[in-house]
């Protein structure tokens, strides 16, 4: 599999995604290991999804935020496509 390449500036943006799943753990009381086991991953891995690793396959995000309960977060992935939208108007016109 090809790693994929996450500019610098983008970078921050999964830290900060990861941090977020983080700190929903915490706030859960769940250690590393529950949520791993639960999740069907290895500890090793939910340390890569709570850096923001881009080497983390998307399922593996969706299934760590299961088990947070937070799995309607994914539908909130480009839901606000203000740009999209207005390229889709000026089209109509």
């Amino acid at each position: 599999m090809k790693k994929q390449i996450v500019l610098p500036k983008h970078t921050a943006i999964l830290e900060q995604m990861g941090e977020n799943i983080k700190l929903a753990r915490k706030r859960r009381k769940l250690t590393a290991i529950q949520v791993a086991e639960r999740a069907g991953i290895a500890r090793s891995t939910l340390y890569l999804v709570e850096k923001g690793d881009s080497s983390v396959a998307m399922g593996t995000y969706f299934n760590v935020l299961r088990v947070l309960g937070l799995q309607n977060d994914f539908l909130k992935l480009a839901s606000d496509d203000e740009l999209g939208r207005k390229l889709q108007d000026l089209d109509l016109l």
